[in-house]
This record gives C-alpha cells, structure tokens and sequence, in this order.
C-alpha cells in the first residue's frame, strides 16, 4: 500500500510538472520586454574586501543558543606566524555575517612540501553549524546546502580563492590526514564580500533604546546580506527569489536602502518567468541562466500583486505597473474557482491542489488565513488598479470582496470567544486572527479583543516563523494594539539577539532552538529575509517602536 501512495504521488507531481511545463503560453508575446526591462535594472554588485577579527574556540553552553558559544582565543597574526599543522581546527571570527567568496594563502615553513595539501574549510553563521557532525546527513533538502569544502592544494607557495559562494561569520580549517604533511603555513586570509547595498542607513537616535538599536541593526545586516542581484531568501540558502521574501525585503527596503531598482528588477523578474498558464512563479533561480521553479503556491501569487502596489506607492512608478498589469489581473483568477456560493472557499480542494505556506508551523489550519489573504490581495489590487485607471477591467472586486468578507464573519468567527477559528476542528491560531485583521473582516475592536486573548487560551497555535510574526504584528498595529506590538516584536526577534543573533534567522521558536522544518538544525538559514522586518516597523512607526 505504501509503494502504491508513493507512487500515486510520483505520478500526481510528474502531471502537475507537465501541465506547467507545457501548458499554453499566456504570456509568450510578453516575456521578451519583461525580461528586458528585469535585465535593464540589475543592479551592480558591491565588493568589500574583509579580514577576520580574532580566532576563537567553540565553548559548550547549555544557555546558549544550540548550546554552543564562540569564545576569543588568539589573535589572528598568531595563525600566521606558526606551523598550520599544530592548529588545524582553528575558528577564524570575521566579526560579522559575510556573504561572498573565501581567500587563503598557503607558505612554506622550514621545507617545501612534497605532496599535495588537503585542507577542509567549514563555514557556519552561528556557533553549532562548526560543532554539529554534517555526517551522516539526516537532513530533508540536499547536504550541498551544508558550507563544507575540501581544497587540494598541489604547489605551495599558492593563492587559492574558493569558488562556492558563501555565506559566514565563521570558519573552521582542518587538516585531512595532518600526519603525513610537512610543514606549512596560512599567510593570509580574506574574504570579498558581495551586497547591492552601496551604504547603510542612518543609525536610530539614543531615545530608541538599545535593544531596539540593536534589533534595527541586525535587521538591517540582514536584509544587507540578501539585497544581491536579487531580493534572496537567504545566501547560504536556497540562495533564490521567493515571491514572499521579496514582499517583505521591499517594505523593509523602502524606510532603510531605498534600492528601488532591485525591487523593480525582481517584479519584471517574476513577471518574465512565470509558469506558462499565467501564475506568477512562486520562486526563480539566477544560475546557470535565470528560470523559475515548477512549484506554485496560491498565497504567493496573490502577494504579488501587493508587492507591485506597495512599489508603486512608494515610487509613483505606475509605468511598470500598466506593464505588468496582465500578471496582475490574471493572478485574481487563481481564488476564483475555488468561492462557493455561500461565498467560503473550498479551502479542502485548494490545499489538495496547492501548496498553501502561510506559516512553517505543524499543524497550522490556514482554512481562516487563506480566506483573509484573498481578500487582502483583492483589496490591494483594486487599489493598484485605481492608480493606474484600470478600475474598469477589475469591476467585479468590490462585490467579491463584500461576499468574500461577510462569509469570513459569518462561518469563522466566534463571537461566544471572541475569537476567529479555523478548519472542522475549529482551531485557534495566530495566523487567522493576523489574516482576518489584515483583510478588515474583523473590525478594529474585534481585532484587538481577539488577538488579546490568544494569551490567556489553551490550545492556541503560535507562529513557528518570523515570516508570520510579521504579519501578527502588522495586524496589532491595524488595531491600535501600539504597546503589544512594540512588545512582540523586542520579545521575538530580542529574543534572538539576546542569544547571540546578529543576522535573524529562517525559524526561531523560543522555546526550541532546535527547532528545523528540514529535520536538521544546520541546514537551517540564520540570515533570511523574512526576518529583516523590524527595520520596517522601527523606521516606519518611529512613534511606537523609537520613543521610550
């Protein structure tokens, strides 16, 4: 029975594979400008050459997070100066998360060497990636994301620059089979670091306090090291495009860097490779040519259209939005044949045939949360639309809308709790109580008194991402609810950088640092993008998140 499921499924994904594959081209007189235009505005990628700032040892701390902490040992020049051989294993610290390409050089010492050298360089952006065994690999998504490399050299004296981009603060350097090696040293290591950022933002003033400086600042690195050719999701990994990501890179973009080509390369990006019937491509790799990956996911395509509105508010550019304006509309027709007549979605047919995210949380019913992103996404690209004098093409949105919302009230929420529920077991969430503020379903007062609640119910599901932990926050400030969001967000993203944070990562539970949607924590990302947000919330609502 369980090969007959598995093969079912094999076959389920080939057909879905194929039909986006080659499916008739909606957009195929469309995709030459749009790529042009992508291609037009990439931006250039500023390098900065770095050097590390002190070796360190990795210290066994129950307290700390993953229970390991870097500890400073020796200075630098002390790796220099003696024989590589008796300090293989030695941790260089660059004093910051670096993403780009790792130098080294090799000298003799006494001799030269009569056989080729192999040295393993092993990079981590947090302590427990250097302490944690890579082997044998129990991970879900392949072990070549793991900033392993083994390097051959042949002739000493060498310069060698590793080829594989990577992503750090940290590297370990190890010997592979020391004992049969002469005599040799490291002269010298350095790093050439890559961001589209060509200079940071002003710092906050005093009056912010400093958890909130420092929260700002590790958010700001954080979006630095993603803001590459692309908006990435995360340079060590998946090192690609993600709709999702690139939504809330740009807010964040828009009150620190102001790159607004990048976020304009990404839209006419996505636009130029998306699936052939019309869905805006949930996820797009640069190399070895840019392309997307065949995986849709019906939240994703409908964020789409509110990152273009987000853009175009903020730029007045409505150029590119007349231009990308048929991805747009066709991305209102993904919900549509999933509305019921009593105006519910079909959220059992919707969750069969997409992927839905919302959250990386298990177990999450996002029956509620997909009603309310509909609703968001429609509302915003009636928005859109009005801009840019296309309200007539989209006419039928504000009844759906209306339909859509009334719907949401009248079968998700629980006025005996005061809360909105979601799915058969009526279940209690963050992230429906964040999608039915969002969307206005709830009213302000309704609002705040449900997402007051969740603190003091059993049985609640909280966010397991910092990606949902933005959109709860986002709902507390369209509430009014100005103090408990300045709270979550200083308990939340403090919380990482009081255990040594100083980019945010991909997961985070406070009460799990082991935490990993890929059933192996090193694998996880500890500079992601979704996290950069609190460089949105502390520079666009200085009044909630800068006063004391």
């Amino acid at each position: 029975m369980k090969q007959f499921i598995n093969m079912f499924v094999l076959v389920l994904i080939l057909s879905i594979c194929n039909n986006y594959l080659y499916a008739q081209d909606v957009y195929g007189h469309l995709r030459e400008g749009w790529l042009q235009k992508a291609q037009q505005t990439q931006p250039p990628l500023i390098e900065t050459v770095k050097q590390p700032v002190t070796l360190v040892n990795m210290q066994k701390d129950t307290t700390a997070f993953q229970h390991w902490k870097a500890v400073n040992h020796l200075p630098v020049d002390s790796l220099y100066k003696r024989s590589f051989k008796s300090q293989s294993g030695v941790i260089a610290d660059f004093g910051e998360h670096l993403t780009g390409y790792f130098t080294f050089s090799l000298a003799e010492a006494g001799s030269v060497p009569d056989a080729p050298v192999r040295i393993r360089f092993t990079f981590g952006e947090v302590p427990a990636e250097l302490t944690t065994p890579f082997d044998p690999y129990p991970g879900a998504l392949s072990r070549g994301w793991l900033q392993d490399e083994i390097v051959t050299v042949s002739d000493i004296p060498a310069t060698i620059t590793i080829p594989r981009r990577v992503a750090f603060r940290y590297v370990k350097m190890e010997l592979v089979n020391s004992n049969v090696y002469p005599d040799f040293r490291i002269s010298n290591i350095s790093f050439t670091a890559t961001t589209s950022v060509k200079a940071m933002p002003d710092t906050l003033t005093a009056s912010a306090g400093k958890m909130i400086a420092a929260i700002d600042k590790a958010g700001l690195t954080t979006l630095k090291e993603c803001m590459q050719t692309v908006y990435e999701d995360g340079p060590k990994r998946d090192r690609r495009l993600w709709i999702g990501d690139l939504y809330l890179e740009s807010l964040a973009n828009m009150y620190s860097f102001r790159n607004y080509d990048l976020t304009k390369h990404c839209l006419y990006l996505i636009a130029g490779l998306s699936y052939k019937d019309g869905v805006a491509a949930s996820n797009i790799f640069e190399r070895p040519t840019p392309h997307p990956q065949v995986n849709p996911l019906f939240d994703y395509a409908l964020i789409y259209n509110v990152a273009v509105k987000e853009y175009v508010q903020a730029t007045g550019d409505k150029q590119t939005a007349t231009d990308l304006w048929p991805l747009i509309r066709r991305q209102l027709d993904i919900p549509k044949k999933y509305i019921q007549p009593d105006g519910m979605l079909d959220y059992e047919r919707a969750n069969k045939e997409w992927w839905l995210f919302f959250d990386w949380r298990s177990g999450l019913d996002k029956q509620a949360a997909l009603q309310g992103v509909v609703i968001w996404a429609y509302k915003n690209t009636y928005e859109l639309a009005k801009m840019i004098g296309k309200q007539n093409e989209v006419s039928d949105l504000p009844a759906l809308i209306n339909k859509l919302s009334s719907a949401a009230h009248k079968n998700l929420y629980d006025a005996a709790t005061g809360v909105f529920i979601s799915g058969k077991d009526k279940q209690v969430s963050y992230a429906s109580q964040a999608w039915m503020v969002l969307s206005g379903v709830a009213s302000k007062a309704e609002g705040a008194k449900a997402l007051s609640k969740l603190a003091v119910m059993d049985n609640v599901v909280y966010p397991g991402a910092p990606y949902l932990y933005h959109y709860v926050i986002e709902a507390m400030i369209t509430c009014g609810m100005n103090k408990e969001a300045k709270t979550l967000l200083v308990d939340y993203w403090g919380g990482m950088i009081n255990k040594g944070a100083d980019t945010f990562w991909e997961v985070y539970d406070p009460k799990d640092d082991f935490l990993s949607p890929y059933n192996f924590f090193p694998i996880n990302s500890y500079c992601h993008a979704w996290s950069c947000t609190p460089v949105y919330f502390i520079r666009k609502y200085p009044q909630i998140f800068q006063g004391q």
